[in-house]
């Protein structure tokens, strides 16, 4: 199936408007209407896939949770911290071919979107192989971080069957972005659904029917993103992407140094980000009662990165509206495209904060039926709402930040409200202060906020016409040079 080209999903009577003067004639509510559809012509099908394969941790942790409760905790610290780290760094390096690849198919080089695909998957496996350590030796790494000996345990059985999931995350996200900078969102949404419902099914058949429990977990895990892997790369190479697609090539192994230097810039920006909520499950790990604390706040963030599946949707869809203007040099389009992207999702995430104070009391039903964790979790609450109304902006603020190439201005930026300004106010709110793993997460939601409320200034205060002429330059020479 051939996608049609961005000029060509829309009629000719809304058409993109790609010159100054049709800009200027439409009024507002036109082209916000126009670059809505753009914009959810990409950012539906993602939300739909980043749904579904994220549901694949959540229906795990769901499972173990009713095994018991140090299965919930075991498992949970296994998938939100030690995958979750592996996660970002590999999700975030990705997010260079959003940059690359949206400029290129901008500016119509098709062939190069086959190129970068295949130095992604390169850098990203050497990087897996580096991350196997962490998968290896969870247990003793987890206990000398102070975590309770019997969580730490089961988390390390949990992640030594989860070793192979590193390199499939590897060949997924590179797919997945390449699909996405073509607007083939359809496909991976589909595939995506089809895996989801063959883990509900596996999870039950194996953990519960078959009684290998996390270990079962583990495996169920592994087993269902490959099939997204195999579905997603049988239907590029069976001819769903003949422009950009045409094999293997060893070109793909020439300028590996600036593509790793670009995919570093965007892993560390957005690990800095993924990684910062993970510490604070570790930091939880050293309270008073950690199997309860633990278990209350994976639910909480089980839940809240369920939900930042929709702005992280709106993020990759920013990146490829914004890269894909600034490929065709124009930077008018890429910042209009950034403010109907921030504002839809915003809107979003009012509607889910207000759910979240709703039905503050039944949020943990999915995963327990312990009523101390039920109260446990309704007293996160509020967080909750605070981090999820946060959330919905501040990834299509990044998703600007990789559409544009700005990633290590933005790492700089991460670093320090995350890891000099929130995590030691968190830090002092929950041990100095006494106010456990509220205090903690509070004074992280607060380094969360000032990060977003830099990144909107910066934003504002973009030169557009200067990074469509960046992104001009960079598309004439096929480098990858400073943004």
């Amino acid at each position: 199936m051939n996608v049609p080209l961005l000029e060509e999903y829309i009629s000719p009577a809304t058409t993109l408007h790609l010159n100054h003067h049709n800009e200027i004639r439409d009024d507002l509510p036109t082209r916000v209407w126009v670059e809505s559809k753009k914009l959810w012509y990409i950012a539906g099908p993602a939300i739909v896939s980043r749904l579904a394969s994220y549901s694949t941790f959540v229906i795990t942790q769901a499972f173990a949770g009713h095994l018991g409760n140090l299965e919930l905790a075991g498992t949970a610290i296994s998938i939100m911290v030690i995958v979750g780290f592996s996660f970002g760094l590999l999700l975030g390096m990705a997010s260079a071919l959003e940059t690359l690849c949206g400029q290129a198919y901008g500016a119509k080089q098709y062939h190069m979107l086959g190129i970068y695909l295949q130095r992604s998957w390169v850098v990203l496996n050497i990087f897996s192989i580096l991350l196997l350590p962490l998968y290896i030796f969870t247990d003793p790494i987890l206990k000398f971080l102070g975590q309770p000996d019997d969580i730490a345990e089961v988390s390390g059985l949990v992640t030594t069957w989860l070793i192979p999931l590193p390199f499939v995350l590897a060949l997924l996200f590179p797919l997945q972005r390449f699909l996405q900078c073509q607007l083939k969102t359809p496909i991976v949404a589909w595939v995506s659904l089809g895996a989801l419902l063959v883990h509900i099914f596996l999870s039950w058949l194996v953990i519960f029917k078959l009684g290998f429990g996390v270990r079962g977990a583990a495996a169920t895990l592994n087993f269902s993103w490959g099939i997204i892997v195999l579905g997603l790369y049988s239907y590029i190479a069976c001819g769903g992407c003949p422009e950009t697609w045409t094999g293997f090539s060893i070109e793909a192994f020439t300028g590996l140094w600036e593509y790793f230097k670009l995919s570093v810039a965007s892993g560390v920006m957005l690990c800095l980000e993924n990684w910062y909520y993970k510490v604070l499950v570790l930091m939880t790990g050293n309270l008073d009662n950690a199997t309860v604390a633990v278990s209350a706040l994976t639910i909480c963030m089980s839940i809240n990165a369920w939900e930042v599946m929709i702005p992280l949707a709106f993020f990759g869809a920013t990146g490829v509206r914004v890269s894909n203007e600034l490929g065709t040099g124009n930077g008018k389009a890429a910042k209009f495209a950034s403010i109907v992207s921030a504002t839809t999702s915003l809107i979003i995430g009012i509607f889910f904060c207000t759910l979240i104070m709703i039905f503050h009391d039944k949020l943990a039903t999915l995963f327990t039926t312990s009523n101390v964790i039920l109260q446990a979790v309704d007293s996160l609450a509020l967080l909750l709402a605070l981090a999820i109304l946060l959330n919905s902006i501040q990834p299509v603020l990044s998703g600007v930040a990789v559409g544009s190439g700005w990633q290590a201005s933005v790492a700089y930026i991460n670093i320090g409200c995350y890891y000099i300004i929130g995590l030691p106010l968190g830090a002092t709110l929950g041990w100095i202060f006494h106010l456990g793993v509220g205090g903690i997460w509070s004074g992280m939601i607060g380094g969360t906020a000032i990060q977003t409320l830099i990144l909107i200034i910066i934003t504002i205060r973009c030169d557009w016409d200067m990074q469509a002429q960046k992104a001009s330059s960079r598309m004439m020479s096929n480098s990858f040079g400073k943004p």
